[in-house]
Parts: structure tokens; C-alpha cells; sequence
């Protein structure tokens, strides 16, 4: 619920704290590892256009069908893209939440300006006649280079952080277990040339390129029919859109997250960023390419409602959360109940954090709901982005959970009987 207090200690002061692994330890680790390249593999190559789960695989065996040179220069100049972009002295400049000795880094919140860049390079494409439709013949070469780039990419962060001060290390990837630190990530921020990797690829190439693969499904959509693509797909579209617009608009706000203040930057992190978010989350446009649904202007208005329900949630509950983080005394919070604790920290229990202590979380998953049900229910792929996401969120909650109570102690427990639900109110 609040950030991670600053030690004022120096590396030296600090005192040795016992291994505690999460996900299972190295063995753990090594099998999501496994199994989320699995899932992204056979999503993108496997079941690319069928999309259809009820039948017998067909495993591509051409060299052609995993490496493309086209794929992968388009790939690496849409990394290349975002790191010059992340440079552009646009969008303010804030202090991320205290390090362990006290240090506060300085990030560049200029997301949303690569978004409208991203957006216009796609545009400017279509109107230089550019086939942009024709990328969707590639995206499995493009998935394949998006999970060797992650390979690739973590293994040097995992070489790089050999000799770096205990100040710049993560918490949770120092173990001395090569794989499982490989997994979380030995270094907290590495930084390239003063651009933060890890706050970059939170929010940029994966999110965006979301975004602009799925702006891809229209553009086939379009040529496959003449200029009209079904409007489930592109109600899914505009949702997902509005979904990673938001996000950038609000980019500062992740700076006070897990992802930032207590994970490293490994081969979890980096495969979700630039693998796992542009080529799994698109599963809903993909299938409606494939298999356009028809359905009344009614259904699509429930559609849009629900998702309404669901970012108004979303929204509401972290903008609350992050202006008490940035300001605790704020007037407009003064009508909102508060809990002490032991680290001067006080803890929201009321307004959206009274409802539930993971109130974002369930915005989020009702969004997610609301962007498979345009997709029917005869297929299982495009349900498989709110089931896993549900698993997630829960894995999120426990982790959460566990490391306030070592940080708030009996604090949390009161806490927890003031807001006894996690994320769905009278369920869990």
C-alpha cells in the first residue's frame, strides 16, 4: 500500500538477510520460464491462424517460419525506436521512491509523447502506401525474435551485474543460484547512456507495440474486406487502445509499483515486457481477424459499459492511491480514513482502498472480461488474457500481502480486518 522505506544505512551497514525464493525457487523458475516461452510460442506459431485449441497442433518446420530477416530488423528498430524516443527531452522529470542507501533516481516520463510518435510512424506508413497489413504474415517470426531478443537481452543484464554495489542490487535476484537469479534479475535499474532500461521497457515497446500490432489486425481486416473490418474487432481495438493510453498518460504512477521498487530487471521482467505483453495480449484482435463475431448495437453498448465500469474503477482507485503516495496531507484526500503504523506510514482504508485492497486489480479484471466478450464463446484463446490475468493479479495480492506484513507487522493485521477482501468484495 505505500512505498518502501528508505534505508539510510550503507552497504556496508547493512545486515545479511536470509534467502527467501519466490515462485518455487530455481526449480519454479526455470519451469515459468519454460512454460511462458511455451505459451507464446504456440499462440504465435502453433495456433497463429486457426486459433483454435480443439484441434491437433501442426508444428511449423521451416527455417522461414521461425527467423525472417524483415521480422527481425522491424523488431530491432522498434527497440531502437523507443530507446532514442525514451532521450526526447519531452514530459516532466520526477524522482522515483528512495533506493537503499537513500538515493532517488531521476525518470523521464515522456511515454505518452511515443505513443503519439508510434502512432503517427503506423499513420505516416499507411499514407506512404506502405504495406502495413502485410506485417500480420510475419508475427510469428516477429514473437520468435521478440523471445530471442529477451534471451539475449537478459543474459547480458545478468553479466553486467557482477560487480555492482549492493545499493544497485534487487532484494529478490542476489541468491548465488544462477538460474532463479537469472529469472528475477540481479540488477534493480540498470541504466544505458542515463535511460533507465527496465522503467522503458515497462510501459513502451511491449505496450505500445500492443497497440500498433493490433492496429495491424485492423489494417487486414480492412484489406480482407474492402474497408470493413468487423466492429468487434474494433471496439477490442479502441478498448485496448484507451487501456495503454491511460497508462502512459499516468506513466509516473509506476514508479511506486513492484515491478520498479522491488523486482530486478531479469528474464521475467524483460520476456513479459517485449515478448510476452505484445504477442499474448493481442490474442482477442488475432482471433477476431480470423473469426469475426456479429453482434448487435446493443451488446456491443454492454460491452463498452462494462469496460467503462471496469477503467472507472481502475482509474479512480490508483490515481487515489498514487496522490496519497505523493501527498498524504492532499485536501482532497481529508475526508478519507487512515491507519497508522510503526514506520510512520499510514495505510488508506477508506474510499476505493475500503472496498477492497486491491481495487485496481479488480478494474483491471473486469476490463479484461469486458475485451473477450466480443470474441463469443466458442473459441478458448481469446478467454485465456483474463484467466491469466486473474491467476496473476492473485499471485501479485499474495506477494504483496506477504511483504507488508514483514514491513507493517501487526499493523497489516489490523489493516486486513478493517479491508478483509483482496480484490473481489465478498468473494476474495
Amino acid at each position: 500500500m505505500s512505498s518502501r522505506k528508505a534505508k539510510q544505512s550503507t552497504d556496508d551497514e547493512e545486515e545479511e538477510q536470509p534467502v527467501k525464493y519466490e515462485f518455487g525457487g530455481p526449480a519454479g523458475a526455470a519451469i515459468m520460464a519454460v512454460a511462458l516461452v511455451a505459451i507464446v510460442f504456440f499462440a504465435n506459431l502453433v495456433y497463429f491462424k486457426d486459433c483454435s485449441l480443439y484441434k491437433i497442433p501442426v508444428i511449423p518446420l521451416t527455417v522461414n517460419s521461425y527467423i525472417e530477416c524483415d521480422a527481425i530488423a522491424l523488431y530491432l528498430g522498434w527497440l531502437a525506436f523507443h530507446f532514442v524516443l525514451a532521450k526526447v527531452p519531452v514530459g516532466r522529470v520526477v524522482n522515483g521512491q528512495p533506493l537503499k542507501g537513500g538515493k532517488r533516481l531521476k525518470y523521464r516520463c515522456n511515454g505518452f509523447f511515443a505513443f503519439l510518435a508510434s502512432v503517427a510512424l503506423f499513420w505516416g506508413a499507411c499514407y506512404m502506401d506502405y504495406p502495413v497489413a502485410d506485417i500480420y504474415d510475419v508475427i510469428p517470426q516477429l514473437a520468435v525474435t521478440a523471445i530471442l531478443v529477451s534471451f539475449v537481452l537478459s543474459l547480458l543484464l545478468y553479466a553486467r551485474a557482477a560487480n555492482i554495489p549492493k545499493s544497485q542490487q534487487s532484494t529478490t535476484g542476489n541468491t548465488g543460484n544462477a538460474v532463479y537469479d537469472f529469472f528475477m534479475g540481479r540488477e534493480l535499474n540498470p541504466r544505458v547512456l542515463d535511460v533507465d532500461l527496465k522503467f522503458v521497457c515497462e510501459l513502451r515497446p511491449g505496450l505500445i507495440g500492443w497497440v500498433m500490432l493490433n492496429l495491424v489486425f485492423v489494417a487486414q481486416a480492412c484489406a480482407r474486406t474492402g474497408g470493413n473490418p468487423n466492429p468487434a474487432l474494433v471496439t477490442v481495438t479502441a478498448f485496448q487502445a484507451w487501456y495503454v493510453m491511460d497508462c502512459l498518460w499516468f506513466e509516473d504512477a509506476i514508479l511506486t509499483t513492484m515491478d520498479i521498487t522491488h523486482d530486478g530487471f531479469g528474464f521475467m521482467l524483460v520476456f513479459g515486457d517485449l515478448a510476452w505483453v505484445p504477442f499474448v495480449y493481442n490474442l482477442q484482435g488475432k482471433f477476431l481477424v480470423e473469426h469475426p463475431q456479429t453482434w448487435s448495437s446493443v451488446a456491443l453498448a454492454a460491452f463498452i459499459g462494462l469496460n467503462l465500469v471496469g477503467y472507472i474503477i481502475f482509474r479512480g482507485s490508483n490515481s487515489q492511491k498514487n496522490r496519497f503516495r505523493t501527498n498524504p496531507y492532499d485536501p482532497a484526500l481529508a475526508h478519507l480514513e487512515t491507519l497508522p503504523t510503526s514506520s510512520g506510514k499510514r495505510l488508506l482504508v477508506s474510499g476505493w482502498w475500503g472496498l477492497c485492497r486491491h481495487p485496481n486489480y479488480l478494474g483491471d479484471l473486469i476490463m479484461s472480461v469486458a475485451w473477450s466478450l466480443p470474441c463469443g464463446f466458442t473459441h478458448v484463446l481469446p478467454w485465456f488474457y483474463p484467466v491469466y490475468f486473474l491467476i496473476l493479479l492473485v499471485d501479485r495480492a499474495e506477494r504483496d500481502d506477504r511483504q507488508c506484513r514483514r514491513k507493517y507487522g501487526a499493523a497489516w493485521d489490523r489493516y486486513c480486518q478493517r479491508v478483509p477482501y483482496r480484490i473481489i468484495p465478498y468473494i476474495y
